[in-house]
């Protein structure tokens, strides 16, 4: 026991006098502390006033470098998740696989992780966990600064900005690869790769949204390694692939996941859908919207976003299904069947699954433009969405345009104007059912005898 302790000790110190950072100075980087969120700052400030080492890590450094606005800050400390929880009144300790914890600071929540040992090394205290596949399943094994860096995906993830000092530590180059738009993992990538696949979906991400180039070895094992995305829990690839659906460029990194071959771990339908002119075309519409929607700060429906990925699958099977069947039963056994296959990919959670299907079910509803049909169907809760949805099919030349038109302006008319706009309903009137008239009960045929 005492021999291993000696070797942590040592092993920790072999490895911190290798790992020395670059500190850049503002005047290099320009980033100033008044561009980082109060909330990131009195949370630096009050570890550091404790003792601790405190900075603002990873995305957010990565942003302003890029003269970006971070979405969110994250913050790295030496301190220990309870010595964290023991200092912030408002905050408490999360996770299972990585131990963090959230601060508070009103309506603002920031992201405190402490320093974890590097992948592989054994300096440090706390416990590791992996599976046959070599994927990390718990790791809160805690180091230092140069440790928690190469343990990080990528170079430009590693970055840790002290807004004490206004400086920027750089422990491996991804100042330098930001500057020459490079994406590079810190480490061998195969290895990386097999402690957590989903890396292979950030790169992808990161090299989109960041207009970035991957570097030939971090790409040249993701192909082949495609098929561990099969061994990570549904619901991480959901939020994974909802990050990069969301991320403002959803049509890149769409294209960049097809050219990788990683669709087929969270989206295999994408394939079929593709090669289908009117699908690739309504999909790249909806992405293309998305895109511009997030970039003009609008609200984005992730319901919205997944049911336009997934509806030229359901169209295909509503289609196969109805040559047998009525249209409406068969489009919700097509919706169940493609919901069923691709929630064995990504755990899509039921609030958003139901949301697709009631704008799949509305869509049938448009084609009538007759009696109250259309009135009703403008009182739906959900007729907003359902109508963007219709559009896009207009658009992209699934449905005539004149369909569009008539509900565009169908929805500003006057009342009096829009009974005017209503077309002839050819349907044939539905038969009456003629009421069958009950015969007495014996009892009361002989009453009524009387």
């Amino acid at each position: 026991m005492i021999k291993k302790f000696i070797g942590r000790v040592l092993t920790g110190r072999i490895f911190n006098a290798r790992a020395k950072p670059r500190i850049i100075r503002v005047r290099e980087h320009g980033i100033t502390r008044d561009r980082i969120g109060n909330c990131a700052l009195k949370t630096c400030e009050t570890l550091q006033q404790a003792g601790y080492a405190a900075f603002v890590v990873g995305g957010a450094v990565r942003d302003l470098i890029l003269g970006r606005e971070p979405k969110d800050f994250d913050v790295a400390t030496n301190a220990t998740p309870d010595e964290v929880r023991r200092l912030f009144r408002r905050s408490r300790i999360i996770g299972r696989r990585f131990q963090i914890v959230h601060v508070l600071c009103g309506r603002d929540m920031v992201e405190v992780s402490t320093f974890r040992a590097a992948a592989g090394n054994e300096a440090g205290d706390g416990d590791r966990v992996e599976d046959e596949h070599g994927r990390i399943l718990r790791d809160n094994v805690w180091g230092d600064q140069s440790q928690d860096a190469a343990r990080r995906d990528f170079t430009i993830n590693a970055l840790f900005y002290d807004p004490a000092q206004e400086e920027v530590w750089d422990y491996h180059g991804g100042v330098a690869d930001l500057s020459q738009r490079r994406l590079r993992m810190i480490g061998d990538p195969a290895t990386r790769y097999r402690e957590d696949p989903v890396r292979m979906l950030r790169a992808v991400r990161f090299s989109a949204s960041c207009e970035l180039e991957i570097d030939a070895k971090t790409r040249k094992p993701i192909r082949t390694q495609a098929d561990l995305l099969s061994n990570v829990p549904p619901a991480r690839l959901f939020d994974e692939m909802l990050k990069l659906l969301l991320s403002g460029h959803a049509v890149e990194c769409i294209k960049r996941l097809r050219r990788e071959g990683l669709h087929h771990g969270v989206l295999p339908l994408l394939d079929v859908i593709l090669e289908q002119p009117l699908g690739e075309r309504f999909v790249m519409m909806a992405l293309k919207n998305t895109d511009e929607r997030i970039r003009q700060d609008k609200p984005v429906s992730p319901a919205f976003l997944f049911a336009s990925l997934c509806w030229h699958e359901v169209l295909s099977g509503w289609e196969r299904l109805g040559r047998d069947m009525p249209s409406v039963p068969a489009l919700y056994q097509a919706m169940d069947e493609v919901l069923e296959r691709q929630t064995r990919q990504i755990a899509i959670p039921r609030r958003f699954t139901s949301d697709m299907k009631e704008l799949w079910a509305l869509q049938p509803r448009f084609e009538f433009r007759a009696g109250q049909r259309p009135f009703r169907l403008l009182e739906h809760p959900r007729f907003r969405a359902a109508y963007d949805f219709m559009l896009l099919r207009c658009e992209s030349g699934e449905m005539p345009g004149e369909l569009g038109d008539w509900w565009t302006s169908f929805q500003a008319a006057h009342p009096e104007e829009r009974k005017a706009m209503l077309v002839e309903d050819k349907l044939p009137a539905p038969r009456r059912r003629r009421r069958r008239r009950r015969k007495p009960a014996a009892g009361q045929a002989e009453t009524a005898g009387e």
